[in-house]
């Protein structure tokens, strides 16, 4: 998985459509919390690897949260958590 890297300039001043439906999901997963455990009120995409691995082989919650994971493991996988750290925070 990637590690953490500095947004690239383009993308501190990222634009979220309102209307957009998948700028909403993106905008919710950047500021999804983990609500439960060691890890509890950490946002998931700073959730250490190898949490976010064991959850890959024991098996991701059921539900949104769950789904919120899967994302999380392909982005972290991919190195792309710098995309979804400016979002942090925002709101639309």
């Amino acid at each position: 998985m990637g590690e953490f890297r500095e947004p690239i300039d383009g993308f501190k001043d990222i634009k979220i459509d309102p209307d957009s439906e998948a700028d909403a999901a993106l905008l919710e997963l950047a500021n999804a919390k983990m609500p439960f455990g060691k890890y509890a009120g950490m946002y998931l995409v700073n959730l250490p690897e190898n949490y976010v691995l064991w959850f890959k082989g024991k098996g991701y919650p059921s539900g949104k949260l769950g789904e919120q994971l899967r994302a999380i493991e392909e982005i972290k996988t991919n190195g792309l958590e710098f995309l979804l750290q400016p979002l942090i925070g925002r709101n639309r």
